[in-house]
């Protein structure tokens, strides 16, 4: 029996002492109270609400600094797309309508002894044409003529039979809008002959006469100003001709 004592003795001899076990046994319980603990105040902290902003749950010891993005006034003051609406040009002037060109091109036409400034003739300005173009209609309606058809389908011929004439007398080619500008500017006389025509009849000599006498008048400041504007010096008569026989078909219209 004593050797058997001994035995059982020596099998469960170890280091492992009681006080170990005992200071293993409160570290394991404080680690345990200082989990609870966190979890009991993580479970007392209230929850925040979505609905109110996250700067009215900060506590007020928090000395740190919020970022508030504040309109800058001078960077929207530099944009391009701001600055872009200033630089815009009028809307007149995006139509291509100038009135000062269409004042000066109208004096022109209404004194055939003034010379023609080809860089202003040379632009495609149709605003004038137009105008003129309805206000011979609109006469000649006043008279008891509705000629509006006639009109516009003389003018749109006349101007490519003019067009394909002087891209084969000029070296420098001419445009089809620059064509029907000068030509539809020159009609202005022939406005005032049939303006004449809502008064009294110009079926008679002195009617006659004034008919020469406009056509005259328009042809000579058509060919002043296509010589002007296309350089070809010494071919004034040339031009006027088949600019005579268009403002003829005018004429015939306002006369008969």
């Amino acid at each position: 029996m004593s050797n058997l004592g001994q035995f059982d003795t020596d099998f469960y001899q170890s280091n492992y002492t009681i006080d170990n076990q005992e200071q293993s046994y409160n570290d394991s319980n404080a680690y345990g109270n200082l989990y609870g603990s966190r979890e009991q105040q993580a479970s007392k902290q209230p929850q925040p609400d979505p609905l109110v902003p996250p700067e009215m749950l900060m506590p007020s010891g928090y000395a740190g600094q919020f970022f508030q993005p504040a309109s800058n006034l001078d960077y929207y003051s530099q944009s391009p797309y701001i600055d872009s609406f200033d630089e815009e040009p009028p809307l007149l002037e995006e139509l291509g309508i100038n009135f000062d060109h269409i004042w000066q091109k109208t004096l022109t036409v209404l004194n055939p002894m003034k010379p023609a400034d080809g860089s202003i003739m040379n632009e495609t300005d149709l605003t004038g044409p137009i105008l003129f173009c309805i206000a011979l209609g609109a006469t000649l309606l006043l008279a008891g003529k509705v000629q509006f058809g006639y009109v516009y389908g003389m003018s749109a011929i006349g101007c490519l039979g003019i067009h394909a004439l002087l891209n084969l007398m000029s070296s420098a080619g001419v445009s089809y809008g620059c064509v029907a500008s000068v030509l539809g500017y020159c009609l202005l006389p022939m406005v005032i002959l049939s303006s004449c025509a809502i008064f009294f009849s110009l079926q008679g000599t002195f009617g006659t006469l004034s008919a020469l006498i406009i056509i005259g008048w328009c042809s000579l400041s058509a060919s002043k100003i296509f010589i002007s504007a296309l350089d070809m010096e010494g071919q004034q008569l040339l031009i006027a001709y088949p600019c005579a026989l268009l403002y003829g078909l005018f004429a015939l219209l306002t006369v008969f």
